[in-house]
């Protein structure tokens, strides 16, 4: 389509090239570009048949579906055990290894969290730019070739192929995106980071380990979290999909407060429970806000410059041709100043990073061409024009399939979320409810519902290890109320104190009313006597009886 400049068309619906299953496993995940020398973004170089046979969806799969049914198998083993620590865990050693397991992790989930913000600060154009909002777009939808509206190199399933809609701009002798393009995503770091944070899941399940040797429970909102990961992050590198930038910063950050706090408590430092409430809270909150953001990538597209042939009148083309070949165009155009002027046009055009492509002097501008004038002799004249075209976030099957997985691993935790906001801000807000602010009904009733799917996931983890403990009853195989009572977790201390002050003000209550338990005790010894009294008399009654008839 043409138009006057780039614009944005969010809630389009994606193609159904897009919306393919099996996704295409084209194109194969590029690894991160080295130079040559150790860098933020590259610190050292990672081979390509390394990079790409730990993608393999065997990898992951396989070690998320040991990690859960392990993960099952000794939680009930430690319950059948009576939650005792298991020997190892009382060892120096052990002690030792947590605590320096929790540090390695907590620093490096900070350094993946500063290097991706750095990433992401990079491909940012400048906010004084033209067109800077549509800009920001294109950087975070496209996420290979140099920086710039419309420069971007994307793969084309219909014909198998990178390409680049900027004819400025050539791809590398193998056909793929040049390595050393620069201010895109995927070569500023994702594509390092990335991977590496993907294979952190697989170390992570540690975290794991360490509780169930302590005895405890592995809580199912820790399985579901570390299981699920494995997999979403697998669908991100290996797909090459943009929103999994989303996922690594965000995750990474939260990482590096959750190990810091796991630091301090190995270390036996009191921390307020507020803190471990608000970091369970923060999880909660990076899965739902960050798979809906994931998701819109789907239904956003925008416009982009793209340089159209076309065949100009006889008198445009000569003028152009006479100005080409004029001697004194010619004679400047040598050197320095070639690539100096060259900078300073793409620069005055915002193509900051077909400008920061240009090497020195002696060296040729990579995939910049210039047009011969003799090439107009004799053939057709073409000239271009720029035109405004329509391009989608996901280009492919496979990016799709990535955004799906992460929708689908955080539906029922969207589920279960809004179901308790809203019948939690429906009891807030009712009209029996004094002095409470639709401001503040928004917070309590986020935070209800972040209590709420944190009890309905132990619920739901603890139910299949608690069915083989609970016997059942004569009435059509229903379990016994008092086993399943029995089965639920313990009351935090706080809870206790106010339970125990609720039956402390119950039986104060029943005392003076004559229902306490010291007067149910008198009325049950009077009530036996008297029966007591009663058979006795009976039993007297009938012996007389017996006695007269004798």
């Amino acid at each position: 389509m043409s138009g006057v400049g780039p614009s944005l068309h969010p809630g389009e619906i994606p193609s159904w090239t897009v919306l393919k299953f099996p996704p295409d496993p084209a194109p194969d995940a590029l690894p991160p570009p080295y130079d040559g020398s150790p860098s933020l973004r590259t610190p050292f170089p990672i081979l390509a048949d390394i990079y790409n046979s730990v993608l393999d969806l065997s990898v992951p799969i396989t070690i998320a579906t040991v990690y859960a049914v392990s993960v099952t198998l000794l939680n009930r083993y430690n319950k059948s055990r009576g939650n005792k620590p298991w020997s190892i865990s009382k060892t120096g050693a052990f002690k030792a290894f947590v605590i320096l397991h929790n540090v390695f992790l907590a620093a490096y989930s900070a350094l993946t969290c500063y290097a991706m913000f750095q990433a992401l600060k990079r491909t940012f154009p400048n906010w004084r730019e033209p067109n800077a909002f549509i800009g920001t777009v294109d950087a975070l939808c496209k996420i290979h070739g140099p920086r710039g509206l419309g420069d971007a190199a994307t793969y084309d399933t219909a014909t198998s192929k990178w390409v680049n809609k900027n004819r400025l701009i050539k791809l590398d002798p193998q056909g793929l995106p040049d390595s050393t393009d620069v201010g895109r995503m995927w070569n500023e770091g994702l594509a390092f980071w990335g991977w590496w944070f993907y294979l952190s899941k697989f170390y992570e399940v540690l975290d794991t380990v360490i509780i169930l040797a302590k005895g405890k429970r592995s809580s199912t909102l820790q399985t579901y979290h570390h299981a699920g990961a494995m997999l979403c992050m697998w669908a991100g590198i290996r797909y090459m999909a943009p929103p999994i930038w989303i996922f690594v910063l965000v995750n990474s950050g939260i990482h590096a407060m959750m190990y810091t706090y796991y630091t301090v408590s190995a270390l036996r430092i009191r921390v307020p429970q507020v803190i471990k409430r608000t970091l369970t809270t923060l999880q909660i909150t990076q899965f739902i806000g960050g798979g809906t953001l994931a998701a819109l990538y789907l239904f956003v597209s925008y416009t982009v410059p793209v340089s159209v042939p076309y065949e100009p009148t006889e008198t445009t083309i000569s003028k152009a041709t006479a100005s080409l070949a004029s001697p004194e165009a010619v004679a400047t155009a040598t050197g320095a100043a070639v690539a100096f002027l060259k900078k300073l046009v793409y620069r005055a055009a915002g193509e900051e990073g077909l400008a920061e492509n240009i090497g020195s002097v002696g060296q040729a501008a990579h995939g910049v061409h210039t047009p011969s004038p003799a090439a107009h002799d004799g053939a057709r004249k073409v000239a271009y024009r720029t035109e405004y075209q329509s391009v989608p976030c996901i280009d492919t099957s496979g990016q799709a399939v990535a955004v799906y997985l992460n929708v689908l691993y955080l539906a029922p935790l969207t589920f279960l979320f809004v179901r308790f906001f809203i019948k939690s801000y429906l009891r807030r807000t009712s009209p029996g409810t004094k002095h409470m602010t639709k401001q503040n009904a928004l917070s309590k009733s986020s935070n209800d519902a972040i209590r709420g799917v944190e009890r309905e996931l132990e619920a739901l983890g603890k139910a299949p290890e608690d069915m083989e403990d609970i016997p059942p009853t004569s009435q059509r195989g229903r379990r016994g109320s008092r086993n399943r009572l029995a089965g639920r977790p313990s009351l935090s201390p706080d809870n206790q104190k106010f339970v125990q002050s609720v039956k402390i003000k119950v039986n104060e209550r029943l005392e003076q009313i004559g229902e306490g338990p010291e007067a149910s005790r008198e009325r049950a010894k009077q009530l036996a006597k008297e029966i007591v009294e009663k058979a006795e008399k009976a039993e007297k009654e009938g012996n007389g009886e017996k006695n007269g008839k004798a």
